[in-house]
C-alpha cells in the first residue's frame, strides 16, 4: 500500500480545487475542428455526447512540451477522437512531431475506425526512429451512435474508467470482458510492422474516462516513495465523482499535495471523459456551408497556435 497516499486523510475528503476562480466555459467544437498541441493547457471542451478536460503542463513550466494532445469532431457531429502521445524529447523537435501529429488528425476526421490513424501514426514514428523519435499514445474514437469508445494503447499508461451505475473507478476492460492486458501495444515508432489491437467499451450517462502520461503515476512524495498505478486508483477512488472541470482541479491540487507541492519531474498531462446526455445537434445553413469548405480545403480545419495560447487550434 502507498503509504503517502494512506497518510493523507485529504484524498477522502470532498473537492478542494486548488484555486478560487471559476475555470473558463468549455469550449463546443465545431465540426471539422482539430483542438490542443503540445503547448501548456487547462481546459475543457464539449462535443455530442462528451464533456472534456484538458490539463498539460510542460516540464518546469515551459511553453511546450513532449506531451501531444488532440481533440477532433468529425463532419457530422457523430465522431469524437482523441489523440494523447507522450513523445520522447522536448523543445522544437516535439513541436514539429505536434505539426504533423495535428496533420495526421485532420486527414483521419471522418474516418469511423480509427485503425488508419494508429497505422499512419507508427509508420511516421518508424521513420524518425534513426534519431530517437518514438511515442507512446493512446488514441480513442468515441461515436454517439450506440454511445461506443474504442481505445487503441501503443505502450501507454492504462486508461481509468469510472463507471456512474456502480461508482467505481477500474483499468478499462473492453465490453467483452477481455482482460485490461488486451490493450497493450508497442509505444509507435519501435516495429513498422506491429499490429495494434484496439478494444472498445460502450458508456452509459456520467461514466468517466481518465487518461494520462507517466509523469503522473512517477509522481513522488517528499520522501522519495512513487505514487503508482494502484497510488493513483486509490486516489481516484477517494473522490467524488463531478464534472470534468471540477474533478481536474481537483486531481491536479491533490497531485501536487502528494508531491509536497513540487513541480513534476517531467511533462504531465491527462485527458478526463464523461458522457453526457447530449445528442448531435442539427447545424444550420452556415455551418453545413462551413463543413463543406473544410472538406473541399477551401477553408482551414485549424490556425497555427502562439507558445503560450491554450485556446482552440
Amino acid at each position: 500500500m502507498n503509504t503517502a497516499l494512506a497518510n493523507q486523510g485529504c484524498f477522502r475528503n470532498k473537492l478542494a480545487p486548488p484555486c478560487s476562480h471559476e475555470p473558463a466555459p468549455a469550449h463546443n467544437l465545431k465540426c471539422m475542428e482539430v483542438w490542443g498541441g503540445n503547448h501548456r493547457m487547462d481546459a475543457g471542451a464539449v462535443t455530442p455526447g462528451l464533456d472534456l478536460w484538458i490539463y498539460s503542463l510542460p516540464f518546469a513550466e515551459a511553453a511546450n512540451g513532449g506531451d501531444v494532445h488532440y481533440l477532433s469532431l468529425c463532419g457530422g457531429g457523430m465522431i469524437t477522437r482523441f489523440v494523447l502521445a507522450d513523445v520522447a524529447g522536448h523543445g522544437t523537435k516535439v513541436s514539429e512531431v505536434a505539426s504533423w501529429l495535428r496533420r495526421l488528425v485532420a486527414r483521419n476526421i471522418n474516418r469511423k475506425s480509427q485503425v488508419r490513424l494508429v497505422a499512419a501514426l507508427n509508420e511516421r514514428f518508424a521513420e524518425m526512429s534513426s534519431v530517437g523519435t518514438f511515442a507512446t499514445a493512446v488514441v480513442g474514437t468515441y461515436s454517439i451512435k450506440g454511445s461506443r469508445l474504442t481505445l487503441c494503447n501503443a505502450g501507454h499508461p492504462r486508461p481509468f474508467l469510472y463507471r456512474a451505475a456502480t461508482r467505481q473507478w477500474s483499468i478499462v476492460q473492453s465490453s467483452d470482458g477481455g482482460s485490461e492486458e488486451s490493450l497493450g501495444n508497442l509505444p509507435l515508432g519501435i516495429d513498422r510492422g506491429s499490429c495494434y489491437r484496439q478494444m472498445e467499451t460502450v458508456l452509459d450517462d456520467g461514466d468517466l474516462i481518465f487518461v494520462y502520461t507517466d509523469a503522473v503515476t512517477e509522481s513522488r512524495s517528499p520522501n522519495g516513495e512513487p505514487l503508482g498505478e494502484r497510488g493513483l486508483l486509490m486516489l481516484l477512488r477517494g473522490m467524488e465523482a463531478a464534472p470534468p472541470a471540477s474533478m481536474a482541479a481537483a486531481i491536479t491540487h491533490r497531485l501536487g499535495e502528494f508531491r509536497g507541492r513540487t513541480q513534476p519531474d517531467d511533462d504531465l498531462t491527462f485527458l478526463l471523459l464523461r458522457r453526457n446526455a447530449q445528442r448531435r445537434h442539427r447545424r444550420n445553413w452556415s455551418q453545413t456551408l462551413d463543413v463543406y469548405a473544410k472538406l473541399f480545403r477551401l477553408k482551414r480545419m485549424y490556425e497555427p497556435v502562439p507558445e503560450e495560447d491554450t485556446s482552440h487550434a
